[in-house]
């Protein structure tokens, strides 16, 4: 994956989230929630293009 592909995604889940934390009424509890959930995605995104962790594809939740 290019960095540059890396860096674009990174930059529009930013915006995405700052748009949400600003505009989007809702609790503060709530965002919290969203924000961290938001942040392991990003993480587990972020080791995964950089080869630490395997394909995220390769990740099964059930059966």
């Amino acid at each position: 994956m290019p960095l540059i592909q890396l860096i674009l995604v990174l930059v529009a889940f930013g915006v995405a989230m700052w748009l949400i934390n600003n505009y989007v009424p809702m609790s503060a509890g709530i965002k919290n929630l969203l924000n961290v959930v938001v942040v392991i995605v990003l993480i587990l995104y972020v080791l995964s293009a950089f080869g630490v962790i395997g394909s995220l594809s390769a990740i099964r939740i059930g059966r």
